[in-house]
């Protein structure tokens, strides 16, 4: 019996029947990152059982002066795990940043699609009694704020907003993105390693122009095709990888694993002995927050910026970094990123070069970047 991948489901609006999909699937495209999405899921979820659902626009019928502001999280995953969100205060970022452009927020969106990240702009549209765009800014997660695809279009990450449980909030102008990226995480760290963020306000016209378009319906998809294969007794990873449009690299268990919080982010290496068809063979992860590298008997598989996903190897639940564990028996794939991150202007942003890997990118399939295109304009 195999399961046909289906259309992107498109949807109007996001209701709790949405939400376990939705976590599952964001979860997978965000590559380890963006926080922990059953906890996204129960704040989701309340919010929409106390405020109603949520209204999800495409990107492509936004009104030219709609005007955006975005809200996730930052910090390390792996303190916002014991440090658990509370949402009272986490509209005020979008509050206070439109406040400082004298504007109004009209719609709110995800910065990154990733696990806890897609659920907090939920919550937020609930509260605020606005739309969701239905897309993102990354079309996966990245650890640094500037890693996202506005400033390719010119776009900075100033002003941005910052806010934390206690309700201290603060607005960082800087003259960009990269410095932005300096004060935010500084902050972050005063605020216990988990923080509200929001940034790169925007109009409707340049949303059109800048954001991954139709994400949050393709994780939904995500998310139902798991769940209907593990209904149907299929195989759910290679159910994943075939809606992925992706391919597995290593199934196997984790025999090591060294991870420390540091510098406001989750750094470290997982060591995956193989087994079945991959018996023999060593996996070797790399992370920041997200999976960047993956290594197999020394050999490059696959590089940031396409996807480096870890699942469980039965269930192909996603696993997020911060909840990596040894003895976890876990499928490993790789898929395709926007193909706007294989430009030159895309790599220095979030190629293997930028984290110090001394390795050319690899897409996907393993082949290596030769060369990559530039687009004019694009620009950082």
């Amino acid at each position: 019996m195999t399961l046909e991948v289906t259309h992107v489901r498109k949807l109007t609006r996001i209701t709790v029947d949405d939400i376990d999909s939705l976590a599952r699937g964001a979860a997978i495209l965000g590559t380890g990152g963006g926080g922990d999405p059953y906890v996204g899921g129960l704040l989701a979820r309340k919010a929409i059982e106390e405020y109603g659902p949520v209204e999800l626009v495409s990107v492509e019928d936004l009104a030219d002066d709609a005007f955006i502001v975005p809200i996730a999280a930052i910090g390390a995953p792996t303190v916002s795990v014991e440090k658990l969100d509370t949402v009272e205060n986490l509209s005020l970022t979008i509050k206070k940043l439109a406040a400082t452009l004298n504007r109004v927020a009209t719609h709110t969106a995800c910065l990154e699609i990733g696990g806890s990240n897609s659920m907090l702009p939920i919550v937020a549209a609930a509260q605020l009694g606005i739309p969701l765009i239905d897309g993102d800014l990354i079309g996966r997660a990245f650890p640094e704020i500037q890693m996202g695809m506005a400033p390719l279009y010119g776009i900075q990450a100033s002003p941005m907003a910052l806010a934390d449980e206690k309700g201290n909030s603060l607005v960082i102008e800087a003259i960009d993105s990269f410095w932005g990226e300096r004060f935010a995480r500084q902050a972050s760290i005063e605020m216990g390693c988990n923080a509200f963020n929001s940034t790169y306000a925007m109009t409707g016209a340049q949303a059109r122009e800048s954001f991954v378009a139709g994400s949050m319906s393709f994780a939904i998809t995500i998310g139902d095709a798991v769940a209907n294969a593990q209904h149907n007794n299929l195989n759910p990873c290679d159910v994943l990888a075939e809606t992925l449009r992706g391919r597995i690299v290593h199934l196997g268990k984790v025999t090591d694993l060294q991870r420390q919080t540091t510098g406001g982010f989750a750094k470290g290496q997982a060591t995956i002995e193989g087994m079945g068809a991959d018996a023999g063979s060593i996996l070797s992860l790399h992370f920041q927050n997200e999976h960047l590298l993956a290594t197999k008997d020394g050999t490059v598989v696959t590089t940031t910026p396409d996807l480096i996903i870890v699942v469980d190897a039965e269930s192909a639940e996603p696993i997020t970094t911060e909840n990596l564990r040894y003895g976890q028996r876990v499928c490993v794939l790789t898929g395709p990123s926007d193909p706007r991150w294989h430009t030159t202007e895309g790599l220095e942003l979030a190629g293997p070069g930028y984290f110090g890997y001394g390795v050319p990118s690899h897409r996907w399939d393993g082949t290596p970047e030769e060369h990559t295109e530039s687009i004019e304009r694009y620009r950082v």
